[in-house]
């Protein structure tokens, strides 16, 4: 049994397929197959099931992660040591919304990475799935509380939202939220005014609702940072709201005692900071 074989039980963990694996690791389906029999065989347990055409890991791999993502962290520290000296180092993930990345994050990251030069951010949009509680992420920003999970949570902030709709008339029609989300603010603040029974647009895409705002038909409610272009637009009515939504930092818990990370968290703290300052 060798390091190799095993991080392709987490790579499957992560990727819920042995194709996935395969292209994470860049081998092929099959090796992944044969090596995970391997494994099996001389552990004497089943590590994955087929559920929903995933593979999902058994109780007997789950115990078995718990062991190969402390080895993973292990791997990462000698990685990280074995670097360039000169300062903190280390490849972390941040899943977030791709408004947040645009607009709160972007506008400061090119002076994070070039006063730390160890360092390398991989930014996950909301758009590609990310799961925060399977290990495909290191950080997490959430506008929505999590109930609970095996991580650290703090509150980075809160974000001011907006009613907006045309300035002379009423709207053609509504943007709306998924069912999905029907327990955020947004949601919750149209139906309160009566404006949900009038939506004819639902989608999650706060840059498509931007857009139809723009067209002088619509009206939405958004987030700030989802919609700062169009506050000075005078032919659109804006209302800014009493509620608030709050913003949450998600951090795997291996990670608070990292040098690197914290300075990672350091700045996504003063992210934030920086963006309620200009309010």
């Amino acid at each position: 049994m060798n390091w190799d074989d095993l991080r392709i039980i987490a790579a499957v963990r992560d990727a819920g397929s042995y194709a996935g694996a395969g292209g994470r690791l860049r081998i092929d389906e099959t090796t992944v197959g044969r090596r995970l029999s391997r494994i099996e065989a001389a552990l004497g347990v089943r590590l994955f099931e087929a559920v929903d055409g995933a593979r999902r890991p058994t109780a007997a791999c789950t115990t078995v992660l718990a062991h190969v993502d402390a080895m993973a962290g292990h791997a990462a520290a000698i990685a990280r040591s074995a670097a360039d000296q000169s300062g903190p180092s280390g490849r972390f993930r941040i899943a977030t919304t791709a408004a947040v990345a645009e607009n709160v994050l972007a506008p400061r990251l090119a002076s994070l990475l070039a006063a730390h030069p160890g360092l390398l951010l991989h930014l996950l949009t909301a758009s590609q799935n990310v799961s925060f509680s399977r290990w495909q992420a290191d950080f997490a920003i959430r506008l929505r509380k999590p109930e609970k999970g095996d991580f650290a949570i703090t509150r980075l902030g809160t974000i001011a939202l907006f009613l907006i709709e045309p300035a002379g008339a009423a709207p053609s029609f509504v943007c709306a939220y998924p069912d999905d989300l029907d327990g955020i603010p947004e949601q919750q603040v149209l139906k309160q005014r009566g404006l949900f029974a009038a939506a004819r647009c639902v989608t999650d895409n706060v840059r498509v609702m931007s857009e139809l705002l723009r067209s002088g038909h619509a009206a939405a409610v958004l987030p700030e940072h989802a919609c700062r272009d169009l506050l000075a637009d005078q032919t659109l009515r804006v209302t800014q709201l009493p509620r608030r939504r709050d913003v949450w930092l998600l951090v795997q818990t291996h990670l608070k005692r990292d040098a690197a990370a914290r300075i990672v968290i350091g700045w996504l703290r003063e992210c934030f900071a920086a963006y309620q300052a200009r309010d």
